[in-house]
């Protein structure tokens, strides 16, 4: 964004008092929907008590303009600059006076004694340091934001909460935990990831007239996932369809002990509107399944018989299968027992369909993992970190500092699509193209939601999708259903079971927001 900033004012002409007017207005209005007082028009903020602090830098700037434009819409704006007028310079001084001029006092304080929020403010504009901010909290700062803290009024970030540092997610001690962040231009990459999510409240991008092409030029290759954009992405469906327009998967998952995964798999597909799901299993499992499910179609494979897992000798029916099949999904819950890992290594070498591979499909890959690269068809694999760490032979810490760096290299390197899950799970595809899933929660780290994820996956892909748009769209309603079931439920006592059950639910609101 500072590089867009640039070219947008050096090279497209564009002035930067313009650029901090438009932010200062379209957060104004923002502010102005979101809140409103007793006995006032919607959205009215005329009389309502308003705290907004301000830095030196053109943050500050954004948040003279702020105060400036509350004070003329009648609010009772009390703004302060955290230091001396002296040390404002450029476009933040030339607001800084417009809003003297305006009427509006700033109160300077170089010293957090005499720094104190009213109690009966009732918002609170932080406008210290912004995006740029990197590095500790030093004091009067440190005391101010604690101060903001601590007050009872909702906080509206302008921008970023001060103490974020955009590029990287990380937090200073204190930071500014915001209800409400009103950024300008592109959401920030640390404000999507953690810990700095947690300090953003809800995010709300403010487009201040950076020209198209100032956009475009940078060459972004991360990706934001917007609700509308997620519903366009939505497969159609035809009025006059019948089962077979909307796609046929196979799922090959189960073993003894781990027939739960496998019906979660399958039941995912199908509810993510595949027309026909067939599960193969292992032969002496199939009377489970048979029971566990209704709609999903099994299929009894070879087995081995003390074990209970896939045999090898049933490849040749297994490739039959997947002639028959748009996708196939592959993994949760099959073991990693030799027979297993044969077949799994030889089914990927002559794949034709595209298939996403989870669970101990990744964790038989990673004992051989040049065999990835034998693969011709699109391919989805979804690992978690654990998982990651095995197939790139790196530590799970290595691998949470640099998430997008460490998926992207791996998509690029196996010509594939790599989902990391976590919070948030990121997407890579072998272009160059990342993206950052925006919904899910913590009630999701529970037994069987990635079976449900690779259900989702491997349905859009038999519905005809691109591998890239079936994990992104995969990953967004997998998260959305999961916000759901928690709505529902409640973080602590879901479970995976919760998030299938909302897949209908949340395609239906996605319909909606056509």
């Amino acid at each position: 964004m500072q590089s867009i900033d640039r070219r947008a004012i050096d090279g497209m002409k564009i002035p930067g008092l313009t650029l901090m007017e438009n932010a200062g207005t379209r957060a104004t209005d923002l502010i102005c929907q979101r809140f409103e007082i007793e006995d006032a028009p919607a959205g009215s903020v005329a009389g309502k008590p308003v705290t907004v602090v301000c830095g030196k830098g053109n943050n500050g700037g954004d948040g003279f303009v702020v105060a400036r434009i509350l004070h003329q819409r009648g609010a009772k704006v009390l703004a302060f600059l955290i230091g001396d007028k002296s040390e404002v310079k450029g476009d933040a001084l030339t607001n800084l006076e417009r809003a003297n001029a305006a009427g509006l006092a700033i109160h300077e304080i170089a010293d957090p004694a005499p720094f104190a929020i009213p109690d009966e403010c009732q918002l609170i504009v932080d406008a210290i340091f912004g995006t740029g901010f990197s590095g500790p909290v030093k004091s009067p700062y440190a005391e101010i934001i604690r101060a903001i803290n601590a007050h009872r009024a909702p906080i509206v970030a302008v921008d970023a909460p001060s103490g974020l540092d955009g590029a990287t997610g990380q937090v200073a001690d204190p930071c500014v935990r915001a209800d409400i962040t009103v950024t300008f231009g592109l959401p920030k990459y640390g404000q999507v990831i953690f810990p700095g999510k947690s300090f953003v409240g809800e995010l709300l991008v403010a487009d201040i007239g950076f020209p198209e092409r100032a956009l475009s030029e940078e060459g972004i290759n991360l990706n934001y996932l917007t609700p509308a954009e997620a519903a366009h992405m939505l497969p159609f469906r035809a009025p006059d369809s019948n089962k077979g327009d909307f796609g046929k998967l196979f799922v090959l998952a189960g073993s003894v002990g781990y027939t739960g995964a496998a019906s979660l798999t399958a039941e995912a597909g199908l509810r993510s509107g595949t027309g026909l799901v067939i599960l193969g299993c292992p032969s002496g499992l199939n009377d489970i399944f048979e029971t566990k499910m209704t709609e999903v179609i099994t299929r009894p494979l070879p087995e081995v018989r003390n074990r209970r897992c896939f045999a090898l000798r049933g490849l040749g029916e297994i490739r039959e299968m997947v002639k028959w099949a748009d996708a196939i999904a592959v993994g949760p819950g099959i073991g990693t027992y030799h027979e297993t890992r044969e077949l799994t290594f030889r089914l990927l070498g002559n794949l034709d369909k595209p298939a996403v591979f989870d669970a101990d499909a990744l964790n038989i890959l990673a004992r051989d993992i040049d065999k990835l690269h034998g693969h011709s068809a699109p391919l989805v694999i979804s690992p978690h970190p654990g998982e990651m760490a095995r197939l790139t032979g790196r530590t799970i810490e290595q691998i949470q500092k640099n998430r997008i760096g460490v998926a992207l290299e791996f998509a690029q390197e196996f010509n594939l699509v790599c989902i990391l899950k976590g919070a948030p799970s990121v997407i890579a595809a072998p272009n160059g193209q990342a993206w950052v899933n925006p919904t899910g929660n913590e009630g999701m780290a529970t037994a069987g939601s990635g079976d449900v994820l690779t259900g989702i996956i491997g349905g859009f892909l038999a519905q005809g999708m691109l591998d890239i748009d079936a994990a992104v769209l995969g990953c967004c309603v997998h998260g959305k259903a999961g916000d759901i079931a928690r709505d529902e439920f409640g973080s602590r006592g879901m479970i995976a079971g919760d998030i299938l059950a909302m897949l209908p639910e949340t395609l239906k609101e996605m319909e909606g927001a056509y």
